[in-house]
């Protein structure tokens, strides 16, 4: 939910306020930031079913954090640092999608 709260603050509270392209880091920051807010649900759903997707969703979360939240920084206040912390969390998200695949793969349906 925070994610559709923050895609709307990016197209109505911030479209004059930064640039077009400062806008454009913020809205990717809320994409992924709900992708991966859906893959939580996702996965929360399948370890009820017995899969061991806990750290799985550790990695998205550390995702959304480093990724997301570096993004929703350096779109706010253009700190340049913030740009080296963003490829980890597209590191945790790659590995959390590569724990839920091979665990599916593994899963008994």
């Amino acid at each position: 939910m925070l994610s559709v709260v923050l895609g709307a603050f990016a197209a109505h509270g911030l479209k004059s306020r930064v640039s077009d392209y400062a806008l454009g880091i913020f809205k990717t920051a809320a994409e992924y930031q709900m992708v991966h807010g859906l893959g939580l649900i996702a996965i929360a759903i399948l370890i009820k079913w017995g899969m061991n997707l806990s750290w799985a969703g550790g990695f998205f979360i550390a995702g959304i954090l480093l990724f997301s939240g570096s993004l929703y920084l350096l779109a706010l206040t253009g700190a340049k640092w913030l740009g080296p912390i963003t490829p980890l969390g597209g590191v945790c998200f790659i590995i959390g999608w590569t724990i839920l695949l091979v665990q599916a793969a593994r899963y008994k349906f």
